[in-house]
């Protein structure tokens, strides 16, 4: 019989499991600390589990880790990673630093099915989602890499979160549990690209877990043009999404808006924003486009940059020009594909 991957195991399915075999739920706990805080590769390792469970846990299961098939480091310090999947899938992860921090960029499917015109990695087309283990050691892998410890973690690499919604969250739990990996839930932020059954249930999770909602555009038919795979969800529909998210959480969320040339950043695409963004606790972040293979978009100028900032600063609403890291390696917003050279 072929084994199983326990890193696919959330906390839940691991207590299910060991209820299932007669054993205390208990040591579900045990085993996640021992997968992701002690890092070790065989279940023999596990000492303080029984010499019963541990030949039980040996004949179910397997532990698998990512393989780093490549590392690019960018001028500004920022870092690219290639990994292998134990299927030989690829995914790219990225890390920033910044004022002695780390955010890790964590992808969450292998390619995306979103199709969004901009950006490199759904030109790739949908493969899978990421199992539990294979978002979180994404996380570990840097942080063992660079022998510093991960403060920040954005879930905004390749694919859809709120389409492998149960890993992601799964996988978040075990990142912020202060027995493994202590990452604290308000320095992990989720973006969407407008999955509005997933900020639903986004909006129930007891853990305060930031939320980005990549915009692009406040006009409908410009916003499906740029991102065809979010046509169903309308704009209208994702804002009293938003709003009813909020009513739950009481927490301000990011729109992120690429400033494409000629694109989305004339005068009537400024007034839909500000509009849009009426009777919504927000924050904006001003993007960069970063340019990719084969793409005919241009990053607007850096006077629209200004002069939208300065508008939406004048109207009440919070704004940031976000600092474009990684672009030189192909790591940076929008960049990410996999392939195993450069």
């Amino acid at each position: 019989m072929k084994k199983k991957d326990i890193k696919t195991y959330s906390l839940e399915d691991l207590k299910f499991y060991l209820e299932g075999i007669n054993e205390s739920s208990f040591h579900a706990n045990q085993i996640l600390e021992w997968l992701y805080l002690h890092q070790v590769c065989a279940f023999d390792s596990m000492t303080n589990l029984s010499k019963n469970l541990r030949e039980i846990l040996s004949r179910s299961f397997d532990i698998t880790e990512l393989k780093c098939k490549n590392k690019l480091v960018s001028a500004d310090e920022s870092a690219k990673y290639v990994f292998e999947c134990v299927d030989g899938s690829l995914i790219e992860t990225v890390s920033i630093p910044q004022n002695n921090k780390i955010t890790v960029c964590v992808s969450s499917q292998v390619g995306c099915s979103m199709a969004c015109s901009f950006c490199a990695t759904g030109t790739q087309g949908f493969s899978r989602n990421l199992s539990i283990g294979e978002i979180v050691d994404q996380v570990l892998y840097i942080q063992n890499n660079l022998n510093k410890r991960v403060s920040n973690i954005v879930v905004m690499g390749q694919g859809e979160p709120f389409l492998n919604y149960e890993n992601v969250i799964s996988a978040l739990s075990i990142l912020s549990n202060p027995k493994t990996i202590a990452i604290g839930s308000r320095k992990i932020t989720v973006s969407t690209c407008g999955i509005i059954p997933g900020i639903n249930k986004f909006a129930l999770q007891p853990k305060q877990y930031g939320l980005a909602v990549s915009l692009h555009s406040a006009i409908q038919n410009k916003r499906n043009k740029l991102m065809p795979g979010v046509k169903k969800f309308s704009l209208e529909r994702l804002k009293e999404t938003i709003k009813d998210y909020q009513t739950k959480t009481n927490r301000r969320i990011t729109f992120e808006y690429l400033l494409l040339k000629n694109i989305n950043d004339q005068e009537e695409d400024l007034k839909a924003l500000i509009d849009y963004c009426k009777g919504i606790h927000r924050h904006i972040n001003l993007l960069k486009y970063n340019k990719t293979e084969n793409s005919s978009f241009e990053p607007s100028n850096q006077s629209v940059f200004n002069e939208w900032l300065s508008s939406l600063k004048a109207a009440g609403i919070n704004a940031t020009i976000r600092q474009s890291r990684g672009a030189d390696i192909d790591g940076a917003c929008g960049q990410l594909v996999s392939r195993e050279t450069f």
